[in-house]
């Protein structure tokens, strides 16, 4: 299946510091991102959505600024055209919000889709912040 890149803003009524635990750690992952969220022995990360697990590398990474994954393709396929999620965070400074900018490169299907599939992981993300 081909991968499309997905690309979205949100602005969010906190901070970075209070919003970049919950990018980056799995505890915070799993209160808003997958259904469950843990650190593998090499280090990597376990997302399952829908009882499957999907294996992801933290391959960059700037405290309260960005955070990128990029997922491991399943046992037994070689791709160079991998999956990622690239997340930026931006503080506005005068308003008191963040926005937070997504690059989704995934085979999730189309724009229309994840466009709402983004929407809603974001209310979920302003819920567990207390911001929603």
């Amino acid at each position: 299946m081909p991968k499309i890149k997905f690309s979205a803003e949100f602005e969010i009524n906190a901070s970075a510091k209070m919003i970049y635990p919950f990018l980056s750690t799995p505890v915070g992952l799993k209160e808003w991102f997958a259904d469950d969220v843990n650190m593998n022995e090499d280090r990597s990360f376990g997302f399952m959505w829908d009882g499957v697990k999907n294996n992801a590398m933290k391959t960059a990474q700037k405290t309260n600024q960005m955070i990128k994954f990029e997922f491991m393709p399943p046992h037994g396929e070689n791709s160079k055209d991998t999956a990622y999620l690239d997340i930026k965070l931006e503080d506005n400074e005068l308003t008191q919000t963040s926005f937070l900018k997504i690059v989704d490169y995934s085979e999730a299907g189309d724009a229309k889709e994840l466009q709402e599939l983004w929407n809603n992981l974001i209310d979920k993300l302003k819920a567990a912040l207390g911001t929603k």
